[in-house]
């Protein structure tokens, strides 16, 4: 469970301290998902790095699983906009980073994710010799190799084009619904989020704040985008965002 209470965030000092994130309060039940979106700039990264304990918030708490966050946790796994991938490694030792700093491979490794995934056939490549698409499941291979019971995506499918980004967004869905973390979505794309998030948080402009929140039950078939249903929340979504 990610328990988010009353977070306020900050960044600089004094005069030139930068409002962020005002009063937020989010509860993410254990396999839910939430995805969270909003304007350029409003502060949804910025509090999606708070729930992975890189941004310390100035007021308010944060809990996964009962415990403070603090710091960076095994548990919770983080997925960046561009995969984060280092260039000079291949395949498996990208999968594989998570748990060669923590020091449990070569006992465990992402062997099998990386099957699950469909890359066990180029785990000697780097990363410039893969496809954007093939580079994206190498970043979820990384954190899947950690076996997380929270999962943080950051804008994780900017930039692909829409049948790449739909094959993704389906491949994350049956992640979810198969190792049942709890996910966390930060991102700009109004679909994106109808079709993985079973709540919505709709946030303000900078500093954020709560707009409105969308119920999205529909979430866990592979056939929800062709559904009225799911027009019905886009048509929420884009409502909320313009009004």
């Amino acid at each position: 469970m990610i328990d988010i209470r009353d977070v306020i965030i900050e960044y600089g000092r004094g005069a030139r301290a930068v409002l962020a994130v005002d009063g937020i309060s989010l509860r993410v039940e254990p396999g839910e998902s939430l995805a969270l979106i909003g304007p350029s700039g409003c502060g949804k990264t910025t509090l999606l790095f708070s729930v992975a304990g890189l941004v310390r918030p100035r007021n308010g708490g944060i809990e996964v699983g009962g415990e403070n966050v603090t710091g960076p946790r095994r548990e919770i796994a983080l997925i960046l906009q561009n995969a984060g991938l280092l260039p000079w490694k291949t395949v498996w030792q990208n999968a594989n980073l998570s748990l060669l700093l923590s020091k449990e491979y070569p006992r465990k490794t992402a062997a099998s994710v990386l099957e699950e995934l469909g890359l066990a056939g180029v785990k000697g490549r780097f990363p410039v010799e893969l496809s954007e698409g093939m580079k994206r499941r190498v970043g979820i291979a990384r954190a899947l190799s950690m076996s997380p019971s929270v999962m943080l995506m950051d804008e994780p499918l900017a930039s692909l084009d829409t049948l790449t980004k739909e094959r993704i967004q389906d491949l994350f869905l049956q992640l979810w619904r198969d190792r049942a973390f709890s996910l966390v979505l930060v991102t700009h794309d109004i679909e994106e989020a109808a079709f993985l998030g079973q709540r919505i948080a709709v946030l303000t402009e900078r500093p954020a704040r709560v707009k409105r929140t969308v119920e999205n039950p529909g979430v866990g078939d592979l056939h929800y985008r062709e559904t009225a249903e799911f027009a019905g929340i886009v048509g929420q979504l884009r409502e909320a965002l313009e009004g």
